[in-house]
């Protein structure tokens, strides 16, 4: 871990901007994530080959650590139930 908080700000300013840059117009948000992951889901847990398949919904999850967590939490308790 850096000593220097100046770095840690520059680091943290870097990472916001890429964000700023990458980010596209038609890019899903959180609710619609979360309206849609139970579906997605299912698709993972059925074996299905989710490459190409709800692409917004897969970029969100990369991109959102929230949403991912939660996503990760869903499968663990699915997983938990079969």
């Amino acid at each position: 871990m850096p000593s220097d908080p100046s770095a840690i700000r520059i680091a943290q300013v870097r990472l916001l901007i890429h964000e700023i840059v990458t980010t596209r117009l038609d890019e899903m948000d959180c609710p619609e994530c979360f309206e849609h992951m139970d579906y997605f889901a299912d698709l993972i847990l059925n074996g299905a080959s989710t490459a190409g398949v709800m692409p917004r919904l897969q970029e969100h999850l990369e991109r959102c650590v929230h949403c991912r967590e939660e996503f990760e939490a869903l499968l663990v308790a699915v997983r938990g139930l079969q």
